[in-house]
């Protein structure tokens, strides 16, 4: 699949107004799951893909994937692509969508094995799916983070 093609698929399933919106939607996707995933795995995933869309995955320099929940994912989705997290949440779906059409089946079950269950709704639900109230993120983990104690 092109650069084109895979910016185009998003901006459709999306429904997104511009390229502009849609790149900032596979941007902020891609970018947190690099975080998320073993950086070996985001680099064999990237080699699949267009170059302009497999740089995204090259930004994680740990050694290991970062731990951290669905909900925390759909946070930092949300946080780089400046939109509310259900926004986020399904942009992040339709990317994954068109990322399963534009890599391999072996590949994707690879990164989809260094993920815990609570991130599967984001393959298995698709663009035109829901996400279900069993695999939701609980709803404060939808909600702005602050810093403020709760008394």
């Amino acid at each position: 699949m092109d650069y084109d093609r895979f910016i185009g698929l998003v901006q459709s399933r999306a429904r997104l107004a511009s390229t502009g919106e849609a790149v900032a939607a596979i941007r902020a996707t891609l970018s947190t799951l690099a975080e998320r995933i073993d950086p070996h795995e985001a680099h064999d995933l990237a080699a699949q893909l267009p170059q302009e869309i497999g740089v995204l995955l090259e930004g994680n320099r740990s050694d290991t994937g970062e731990r951290f929940s669905f909900g925390e994912f759909c946070q930092r989705v949300a946080a780089r692509e400046h939109v509310d997290p259900p926004q986020a949440v399904h942009h992040a779906r339709c990317v994954i969508e068109t990322l399963e059409e534009a890599a391999s089946a072996g590949e994707i079950r690879d990164v989809r094995s260094q993920l815990p269950e609570g991130f599967m709704p984001l393959f298995d639900s698709g663009s035109q799916g829901r996400l279900g109230r069993k695999h939701s993120p609980p709803d404060n983990s939808l909600r702005p983070r602050t810093n403020r104690k709760r008394e």
